[in-house]
């Protein structure tokens, strides 16, 4: 009885085994096979985001378009041959060392040590291990099994394999079997996994081809843990008419831009100081790739951005062949560094933030903004101002600096949190009437931000009081499951009777 217990849970254990190296195989397999068929994928953004001991060399590799391309295909293909031997058991050991290497790469792009990567690219950590980590650990035991166990290497290297595989047997505690159809059926267990992996492929290549269109027409941002209702069901097919688009020089943008600090986490929440933790772990990076496609289908085609997010957006153009372009608002550092960087990264527009001219202003800088201008247009990418306060903007047209477009803060301030006596991070245009009567003098387009007061009005009062005003374009931070709605108010809001008394200037 003790030998009949023993030889059973030998079989089981020797099936398990075999189980997980055909689901890394799997794994492996499919990974290569995706970013094959993608046709413009590439590792380079991955590469310049790593924060693990290589940066700096992986850095270097992703500026070298010649190494690049060599790693991309390395990558490919090595994924592809790794993983398509692990699950037919062919050359085992071997690929078992090949992926072992590569998961070795991938765990010291990003190692797993106190803060995850910015922009989602890493995958799950849990201090120093990582789900890499385990696949990785997961390979050495493949590598230190029996070649054949299991796997065409039985088949192939004939009597050697299968005196490895008795071998294995006797230490396992199996009653030695030595007939050949043992070994013939137990050397194809891996054939019919591959065959449902090419089936499942054959399937998903027809999915792929609606995937974009099922991402545009359902808003998939529901959290089911919840005791309220929500209705985040509106879709594509509800959208009310087509988004109106303007032009700043021969740039055309939607009359709605998408802002980027929601997407880059930075939320004005006033005193909710976990909200901006919560912002960033709700835009993973495949989050942040459904909200543009899903952006673009209702004819949001353009994305405000701090230069921090170039890879981001790179990344999402070479994966899913998205056109959403961004306007860069140079950040806080080095402005005139930050118009190159943002030029090279493709960047449709540029303008000085909002508070960091108001803060050159302040200290009577000027000439700063103007070489950023002045790059900018030799760069021959349009050129604009942002100011939080309207004295930046009186001020640089007193100085002779006009741009090619404004960036200026626009909402009322009858909101509730507006009435506090100390301006405490909830209220961004504290003159919106003396505002409304400068720009109506200015024949420079105006993207008005902050509209709705960093979620204080509602979009619908907040939408026709900036277009009535005077914004030739808005520009607001939505979520996923909000974009339908918030895209439909603006249709509503620019299709109906404004009481505007200034001209479209774009």
């Amino acid at each position: 009885m003790a030998t009949t217990d023993r030889a059973r849970v030998s079989v089981f254990g020797i099936i398990v085994l075999m189980l997980m190296r055909v689901a890394i195989g799997w794994h492996f397999l499919y990974e290569g096979l995706v970013k094959l068929l993608d046709g413009k994928w590439t590792a380079a953004a991955y590469l310049k985001s790593s924060t693990g001991p290589l940066a700096d060399w992986f850095g270097r590799i992703a500026g070298d378009p010649m190494a690049m391309r060599i790693v991309d295909q390395l990558n490919i293909w090595g994924l592809i041959l790794v993983g398509g031997c692990l699950m037919l058991g062919l050359v085992t050991r071997f690929a078992a060392f090949c992926g072992i290497g590569m998961l070795a790469m991938y765990y010291l792009a990003y190692p797993p040590l106190a803060q995850s990567p910015a922009g989602g690219l890493a995958e799950g950590h849990y201090l120093l291990v990582s789900k890499t980590l385990v696949e990785l650990l997961a390979l050495a035991v493949v590598l230190a099994l029996p070649a054949s166990v299991l796997g065409l290497d039985g088949v192939i290297f004939g009597p050697r394999a299968r005196k490895t595989d008795s071998a294995a047997d006797d230490v396992a505690g199996m009653p030695p079997v030595s007939t050949s159809r043992r070994h013939l059926i137990g050397s194809l267990a891996g054939v019919p996994f591959a065959g449902a992996f090419a089936v499942a492929m054959v399937k998903r290549k027809g999915w792929i081809s609606h995937e974009e269109k099922n991402l545009q027409e359902k808003a998939d941002a529901m959290s089911g843990a919840t005791i309220k209702t929500f209705d985040f069901s509106a879709t594509v097919k509800d959208l009310k008419g087509t988004l109106p688009t303007g032009k700043i020089g021969n740039v055309t943008l939607s009359r709605m831009i998408l802002g980027g600090n929601l997407v880059g986490g930075w939320a004005h929440a006033r005193d909710l100081i976990y909200v901006s933790t919560l912002v960033k772990a709700y835009h993973t990076r495949e989050k942040i790739f459904q909200t543009f496609q899903l952006a673009e289908a209702c004819g949001v085609n353009t994305f405000l951005t701090n230069p921090v997010l170039c890879n981001i957006i790179s990344d999402y153009w070479k994966s899913t062949n998205g056109k959403m372009q961004f306007i860069s608002d140079l950040g806080w550092g080095n402005v005139v560094e930050m118009v190159q960087k943002s030029v090279d990264n493709g960047a449709c527009a540029c303008y000085v933030q909002g508070g960091a001219a108001d803060l050159l202003v302040e200290k009577g800088d000027f000439d700063t903004i103007a070489r950023a201008l002045d790059l900018c247009r030799k760069n021959k990418v349009p050129a604009g101002i942002g100011g939080h306060k309207l004295a930046t903007i009186t001020a640089c047209v007193e100085k002779g600096l006009i741009p090619d477009f404004w960036m200026k803060t626009l909402h009322k301030t009858n909101y509730w949190s507006a009435q506090a006596k100390q301006e405490n991070d909830n209220i961004w245009c504290t003159q919106p009437e003396e505002t409304i009567a400068f720009m109506n003098s200015r024949p420079e387009p105006w993207i008005a931000f902050k509209v709705l007061a960093a979620g204080a009005i509602h979009p619908k009062d907040a939408f026709r009081f900036a277009f009535a005003s005077g914004a030739d374009f808005i520009c607001v931070g939505m979520y996923d499951f909000q974009i339908v709605e918030d895209v439909n108010l603006a249709i509503e809001a620019l299709g109906g009777k404004l009481e505007r008394q200034r001209k479209w200037y774009a």
